[in-house]
């Protein structure tokens, strides 16, 4: 294939999945505890075709990898009292399937077992034990302290578990606002539980995408995919046109 059309190729099919990933932060706009994501895109040298002159390597669009912003967005009020958002860094933990995953979403509910559990019925984890937090389904009152402590009718019962991950970028992303760690095999970087966190009870954190800046950004996405269509197009018809005249010589 045709240099021109190679690098071409190698950009358009960057800013398509650059569109995905945009596409995927406004249709999350709403949702409790996402973080907006970014593709990553870099440079790849690579030999050119065979050709007499010009440069010897080309610089093609290579994605290596997917940007998060960590940065907490706002908390909205909701008035429920197994709602809860942290109030700076941290997060939830809960439990799939045996292992822990990672997340910002304090939407918590109270399942037929009496465990505190995520919206989709994952038990949130205890800050101590690591383990479910037992609640009372007959209790006249729930509440959750600034540090967590789940009291009820006075009586502590357990507390939820704020944990600390300082390697941002080890964390893999599972789907439903969730992240697991992925860069510890070893064991020796386990988030560890937060001294002293700070909750808000009765509040839920926003998404902290801004949808103003992702519209300008599928638009921008929009306007390089049709220039470098341009661009391939041109070459094409530079081709066609030598093909032609080296036809008639």
């Amino acid at each position: 294939m045709d240099n021109t059309l190679m690098i071409g190729l190698s950009r358009q099919m960057a800013l398509r999945q650059a569109m995905d990933v945009v596409a995927n932060n406004i249709a999350n706009a709403n949702t409790a505890g996402f973080k907006v994501e970014s593709l990553l895109i870099e440079n790849h040298a690579a030999p050119t075709a065979s050709q007499a002159d010009g440069p010897t390597d080309l610089q093609f669009a290579d994605v290596w990898g997917m940007g998060r912003d960590f940065r907490q967005g706002a908390l909205e009020m909701t008035g429920r009292n197994l709602d809860v958002a942290i109030e700076g860094d941290g997060f939830f933990a809960v439990s799939v399937n045996g292992a822990e995953q990672f997340t910002r979403d304090g939407r918590f509910h109270l399942d037929n077992a009496g465990q505190l559990t995520a919206h989709d019925g994952a038990p949130v984890l205890d800050a101590a034990t690591r383990g479910p937090i037992m609640l009372n389904p007959s209790a006249q009152s729930t509440s959750i302290s600034q540090d967590g402590t789940v009291t009820q009718d006075g009586v502590p019962v357990g507390t939820v578990g704020v944990f600390e991950i300082t390697n941002l970028s080890g964390l893999s992303k599972q789907g439903n606002g969730r992240y697991v760690q992925t860069d510890n095999p070893d064991g020796r970087n386990d988030p560890q539980s937060m001294l002293s966190p700070v909750m808000r009870q009765g509040f839920v954190e926003a998404s902290n995408v801004q949808p103003v800046v992702e519209m300008t950004d599928m638009m921008t996405i929009m306007r390089s995919y049709q220039s470098v269509s341009k661009f391939v197009e041109q070459a094409e018809d530079i081709n066609r046109r030598a093909i032609e005249r080296l036809g008639k010589v």
